[in-house]
């Protein structure tokens, strides 16, 4: 049965490791997400972003699945079902649908906006027991349309938000979404240590955890962050197996077109990048 995500997450922040959010789009990926989640006995947040979720016929068909697949595949690890970056009106939604978990994305807001939303869907998510991430500071490149440079947050404001009763901050860290640029800065590990210094005990989360390098990986969390967030890893990953499956002509050997022998390689490709995002994160055998 799905959980809220708060107390694996406070866990992961007091034992130094994080959690992976692995964004799904599919069965093939939910299925092969919760598979290595359980192999490695290790929680896990299933990320659901507003595109992904209508590409896959909407909140309560997301539910289903998930539940569906809990129970069928027998999956003991703890597993939060998590909407990433959501607005205002699907967070509602999320709530509705029986999502676990939600982020109310407010960072394009002024702050007082951003403030007052938070703090009525705090109180909604909470009185079903339901975890909420808020966002400060946009997160760069381009995730659903929304296209952010990077920025980095104000350590003021994280402290506005995560005053509001909040589970888990987002900050933007000079994190971007997708691949990151050839001229990218890198992490900025003074605004992540000034967020956390004022925020206390609340885990942060790394936004783009894709193409960061281990060793910045590894420092932010020693700094705060307990949950990380991947999607283009494992969209590569998918696709280079699916690609070379067709390039080798394996479609046109036997029943080679049929789509579980099609989708084969991606799946099992997008379990070898969440293993090796646990064992990075440190949350193997944290369950």
């Amino acid at each position: 049965m799905l959980v809220s995500a708060t107390e694996m997450l406070q866990k992961a922040k007091a034992g130094q490791y994080a959690v992976g959010q692995f964004n799904i789009n599919n069965l093939e990926w939910t299925k092969a997400v919760l598979l290595t989640a359980q192999e490695n006995n290790s929680p896990v947040i299933l990320g659901v972003s507003e595109g992904a979720g209508k590409y896959m016929g909407g909140y309560e068909t997301v539910v289903g699945m998930v539940n569906g697949l809990l129970k069928g595949l027998n999956i003991t690890v703890p597993v939060a079902l998590h909407l990433d970056h959501g607005s205002y009106d699907h967070c509602y939604k999320c709530i509705e649908a029986g999502f676990s978990s939600v982020m109310f994305d407010g960072s394009h807001y002024p702050i007082a906006e951003n403030v007052e939303k938070t703090k009525e869907l705090v109180a909604a998510s909470h009185a079903k027991g339901i975890s909420i991430e808020a966002e400060v500071g946009s997160i760069g490149g381009e995730e659903d349309g929304v296209i952010g440079a990077g920025e980095c947050a104000d350590p003021q404001e994280c402290k506005e938000i995560a005053d509001l009763g909040i589970d888990f901050l987002a900050a933007g860290i000079g994190n971007i979404h997708g691949k990151y640029p050839e001229n990218w800065k890198g992490l900025s590990f003074e605004t992540l240590d000034a967020i956390q210094k004022l925020t206390g005990d609340m885990p942060l989360v790394l936004h783009g955890g894709t193409g960061i390098p281990a060793d910045m990986i590894k420092k932010a969390i020693a700094l705060g962050v307990a949950k990380i967030n991947v999607n283009t890893e494992c969209q590569l990953s998918f696709a280079a197996a699916t690609r070379k499956y067709i390039e080798e002509g394996k479609d046109l050997q036997g029943k080679g077109f049929d789509p579980r022998k099609l989708l084969g390689p991606g799946f099992e490709a997008i379990k070898a990048t969440v293993k090796e995002k646990m064992e990075l994160f440190g949350s193997v055998n944290k369950a």
